[in-house]
């Protein structure tokens, strides 16, 4: 007999909307959940109680994540925050019936552009402190939602303008349908890449669009300079598998290989590392499954596998090497717009305490496979997955 299908471990009911992100910090320690109407809880994974609980954003909310010492959350309201993530205090005082859950502090706010549902993209420079920022930070344009800008963190200065706008002086790429409108952009992924024929770093994004294409732009000048009016952007490739709308991308930690869904029954996998000339095509890989309609994904850390989240509300884990399916986690009832994996690479200790317990020891590793996703009704379930190694 097949074994019975797998169940949540845990179920956590802070919500009362749709969840529309998730995340996990950096070590595991905290879950961050924000939903339709612009509440965002974190939770402590230790405990499973709520550290903090507010409303930062009057409307619902698009992105949340951990960045050093730092919480940015992105909202339909048109604001980009960034918050004062709580002390570890905060985490071992507050309990599940407390009335007043710690409420980050308001560093900074930006101005920026919901239109398009489109969650800002991250990416930290961890030995380049000479430029006078730690971070970047990748969103849609205020005014023009087909191209992004790109502002440093946490000054939240812009540093690049209108990236992944077209030259009007020259040819306009055209997909192979002819299309050359794009639509407005729906996801981004910013990153640095190994030029092999010299030493220095490139500057990429990786944007996906309204109209189903993917585009790869890549800034010709050194990490440190500006732009404006995508001057120094170049397309390195193009392409465009999906009839519908992408709804999601999600690219491996190495930025290798990208993958996309979409309302359609395609997930679309595409090699990063092509050789830029002019009009070079990307060469991606079309999976048909039997699942139409997928509002979410997410790679594991390790980049073994990835996860969707359809509007059928099951979870389906798959081989990022094959897209062989690996197994469904079934749920939720309606739509699951908001997965997340733990840190699978993440070995530090779960406290600032020396003397960590052997059962602390092995909770923190257990941690490592959790996976928590969100649905329709508010509520987000964990999930402690097998080890996949062999996969």
């Amino acid at each position: 007999m097949p074994p019975p299908p797998p169940s949540p471990a845990h179920i956590l009911r802070l919500h009362g909307s749709q969840i529309n992100d998730l995340s996990f910090s950096p070590d595991n320690e905290r879950l961050y959940a924000g939903d339709a109407d612009g509440h965002v809880t974190i939770s402590s994974t230790i405990t499973l109680r709520p550290i903090a609980n507010w409303k930062p954003h009057s409307d619902g909310l698009l992105g949340i994540q951990e960045w050093n010492e730092f919480i940015i959350t992105q909202g339909r309201d048109n604001k980009l925050h960034i918050w004062q993530r709580p002390g570890k205090a905060a985490q071992l005082t507050e309990t599940a019936g407390s009335p007043d859950l710690a409420t980050p502090q308001l560093l900074k706010t930006l101005d920026v552009n919901s239109l398009n549902y489109c969650r800002f993209s991250i990416m930290n420079l961890y030995d380049t402190t000479d430029l006078g920022y730690t971070g970047m930070l990748a969103i849609p344009n205020l005014v023009d939602s087909s191209v992004a800008d790109i502002w440093s963190l946490p000054s939240l200065t812009r540093i690049h303008a209108a990236v992944g706008k077209w030259d009007v002086e020259g040819p306009i790429p055209v997909d192979g349908r002819g299309d050359t409108k794009t639509g407005i952009i729906m996801a981004l992924h910013l990153f640095l890449s190994e030029e092999e024929s010299s030493s220095r770093r490139r500057l990429k994004l990786l944007a996906a669009y309204e109209n189903g294409s993917v585009t790869l732009w890549g800034f010709s000048e050194g990490l440190g300079d500006m732009s404006v009016e995508s001057k120094g952007w170049n397309e390195i490739w193009s392409s465009r598998i999906h009839v519908e709308t992408v709804m999601a991308m999600a690219v491996t930690p190495e930025n290798r290989v990208a993958f996309t869904v979409s309302a359609d029954h395609i997930i679309g996998q595409y090699p990063m590392e092509q050789t830029e000339c002019e009009s070079t095509n990307a060469s991606p890989t079309i999976h048909r499954t039997k699942y139409p309609g997928n509002a979410a994904i997410a790679i594991r850390s390790d980049g073994r596998i990835f996860a969707t989240g359809g509007w059928d509300g099951k979870v389906r884990l798959y081989s990022t090497k094959s897209c062989k399916p690996l197994g469904t986690l079934s749920y939720h009832r309606d739509s699951c717009r908001a997965i997340a994996f733990a840190n699978q690479n993440y070995e530090g200790f779960a406290s600032d305490d020396a003397d960590e317990s052997d059962d602390d020891i092995e909770e923190r590793l257990e941690r490592k496979h959790w996976f928590a996703a969100g649905g329709k009704e508010g509520r987000i379930s964990l999930w402690k997955l097998m080890d996949f190694t062999k996969k």
